[in-house]
């Protein structure tokens, strides 16, 4: 009965899609358009059209061609004229499933987490107030992104998906748009700036009319940021600093065109790598970086550990280098969620103000005497 009830829906639910379609190319004159101000991010832009907003993500995965537009309109309103591609949403969202637990905090600080009525395994999920909604039957798990429950995901009836693609073949995504539920695709990951990831807020904001509160969030962050790394610069000595860990056989160092390279340069800094023309990671062997790290004074990012031991354990040949003997090693396991998530995979993308202090708090400490790190911690 119940697997009837959801190819009903279904159904129902294209048949409805099908229908609104055929009117969709009727509407009004263009109409005149302003571009929202996009100040880091280059992965995607907005305009806003006097009866709609269209936004264009130009890079949705790393080294993307293709381009997605999305025309928001409001809820009741004829829908603009478009290209069969395009992505019609009405808006403001009511009904929200997100795919990533980097959304979370966005959806927090703009007020509107009481929208998100499901996530892909929800154990990841970090945040005390969204955990709340967990517990209280708010939001449904909905077993993973890889292979998501079709089946209560269609019981939700979200009204948008916020999904991303690592290299643009996305099934599960496919086939939540094969029954008529709108997907967009947040590209924040691929941005090299840190300010820039975190301006994709402006994205997550459009869909709920929330322009106004995403600005002034943003504006926040952006001049904390700024502040922090103006302090930085007061210090002319730069401590020589290294990151990363083991996977396997192979050390994975961020390049030197990376986020976390700018991280560490605004930092004032002298990381390692910081010529590699790399905007990702290095893929290096032990004996590569232990002679080039060997004797840094800052190992900053050094995987998951919680301990010394614990890395030693893993790998005899960390306890080599100056920053293991000199305990000098810090990770990102300050803050862990209830259910082992680490915030600074969910929170740091919205915050790299709060990054950034962390960073400068460890490689100049008499700049920020009172500061406590909030996503970092020395290892003992």
């Amino acid at each position: 009965m119940r697997f009837l009830y959801i190819l009903l829906f279904c159904v129902l639910y294209l048949t409805s899609c099908k229908d609104k379609k055929s009117d969709e190319v009727i509407l009004t004159k263009p109409s005149e358009s302003s571009s929202q101000n996009i100040k880091y991010a280059t992965g995607f832009s907005i305009r806003n059209y006097e009866n709609h907003k269209e936004i264009t993500v130009t890079s949705a995965w790393p080294n993307s061609k293709e381009t997605f537009r999305y025309l928001l309109v409001k809820k009741g309103s004829d829908f603009p004229k478009h290209n069969e591609k395009d992505i019609i949403i009405e808006i403001p969202i009511e009904r929200l499933v997100v795919m990533s637990t980097t959304n979370i905090p966005a959806l927090e600080y703009l007020n509107v987490d009481d929208k998100l009525v499901g996530f892909p395994n929800t154990d990841f999920i970090s945040s005390e107030k969204t955990r709340s909604h967990i517990e209280n039957g708010k939001i449904k798990d909905l077993n993973s992104d890889l292979e998501i429950n079709m089946e209560l995901l269609l019981e939700l009836q979200p009204e948008l998906v916020i999904g991303f693609s690592v290299n643009g073949n996305n099934k599960t995504l496919d086939q939540i748009e094969k029954f008529g539920i709108p997907v967009v695709l947040d590209g924040a990951w691929t941005e090299q700036h840190p300010l820039g990831r975190a301006e994709w807020v402006k994205f997550i904001a459009a869909f709920f009319n929330k322009d106004a509160e995403a600005n002034t969030l943003f504006d926040n962050i952006e001049t904390n940021y700024l502040q922090a790394k103006k302090i930085a610069l007061k210090v002319n000595e730069k401590p020589v600093v290294f990151s990363g860990s083991m996977f396997k056989d192979v050390w994975n160092i961020p390049g030197g065109k990376s986020f976390v390279a700018k991280y560490l340069e605004d930092a004032n800094t002298n990381y390692l790598w910081k010529d590699s023309n790399a905007i990702g990671s290095l893929q290096l062997n032990f004996e590569n970086v232990f002679e080039k790290a060997q004797n840094a004074g800052l190992w900053i990012g050094a995987g998951n550990f919680n301990t010394k031991a614990e890395m030693a354990a893993k790998h005899k040949g960390y306890t080599f280098f100056e920053a293991y003997k000199n305990n000098n090693i810090y990770t990102f396991t300050n803050k862990i969620g209830a259910k082992g998530g680490l915030l600074y995979f969910e929170l740091g993308p919205l915050r790299p103000d709060l990054i950034l202090k962390d960073i400068i708090s460890i490689s100049h400490p008499e700049l920020l005497k009172d500061y406590k790190p909030f996503f970092f911690k020395r290892l003992e």
